[in-house]
């Protein structure tokens, strides 16, 4: 495996751990017991009305606060890591899959010069040490030029999925996050529910309002919880995947171009000894 690969899948692997212990950390700081939003209701209570004073009306409870209560320690603590881990996986993603770092500009051109001024060896190196979707590519074609193009070119094709398979890995976890945020909603429903008729059907006498509000509550904010990750999940899963299509078709069509130029000019190389071949490809625009 290479190096420079293996590191740049291990910065992504720790840079979306550290994001899932800072949702962790987060949601514990709201949702522990004792947490500041629980503080600052049993600090400031409600105040006693004295004999002859106006009743006091109550305002709507803070929309965050209800939230946060609502929807529990356990499933609290799993929503915002999940979430936080969509962010780091957003991220990740969007660094990744850019045309610029795919198919860079500069590497192109280098390349090209290299080949026309018949220095094989140097643009082989080139394609080495570069670590572009690109440049791997050409890497694995060139390496087997010597057996033909028709042979170089199945092996091109051959590094062009294993690259592609590799970057869209990461991709498949916004469509797992997708598929499991509305069932973790789902969960929380039911615990909601069983909490609800667990309440009801605790006495003969008429139930709690209070209780009975808090579990229906608990339900609906962990099924909104639940909708509410799984829409920019698949929304940025689709996103990607066309992303990563149209660099994987630019990568293929642009390699191929490059690397029958250098067939090309392998085969000219003995007959002329000097003379500039221009090439045909172009680079996609970002």
């Amino acid at each position: 495996m290479d190096f420079s690969v293996h590191s740049s899948r291990s910065r992504q692997c720790r840079l979306v751990l550290a994001c899932l212990m800072l949702g962790f950390a987060v949601s514990w700081t709201f949702l522990a017991p004792g947490s500041s939003l629980r503080a600052q209701q049993v600090d400031n209570p409600a105040p006693e009305q004295k004999e002859g004073d106006a009743p006091v009306v109550e305002g709507k409870p803070n929309p965050i606060a209800h939230f946060f209560s609502s929807i529990g320690i356990v499933f609290g603590i799993i929503f915002a890591t999940i979430s936080v881990a969509i962010v780091a996986l957003i991220i990740v993603l969007m660094l990744d899959l850019r045309m610029g770092e795919a198919v860079p500009a500069a590497f192109v051109e280098d390349f090209t010069g290299m080949v026309n001024k018949r220095q094989f060896k140097q643009a082989f190196e080139l394609c080495k040490n570069d670590n572009s979707f690109l440049a791997r590519v050409m890497t694995a074609g060139m390496a087997r030029l010597q057996y033909g193009i028709e042979d170089a070119r199945e092996a091109m094709l051959a590094m062009l999925d294993t690259v592609r398979s590799s970057k869209e890995a990461w991709n498949t976890y916004l469509a797992t996050i997708g598929t499991l945020g509305p069932l973790l909603g789902l969960v929380g429903t039911v615990s909601g529910m069983i909490g609800a008729f667990q309440e009801l059907g605790s006495s003969s006498k008429a139930p709690d309002a209070a209780k009975l509000a808090k579990e229906i509550s608990h339900a609906l904010v962990v099924t909104l919880a639940g909708v509410a990750i799984a829409v920019p999940a698949i929304f940025f899963y689709a996103f990607f995947k066309n992303r990563l299509t149209n660099i994987t078709q630019a990568t293929s069509n642009l390699a191929d171009d490059l690397l029958t130029q250098m067939y090309h000019n392998s085969k000219k190389a003995g007959a002329s000894g000097s003379g500039e071949v221009r090439t045909s490809a172009t680079v996609p625009e970002k």
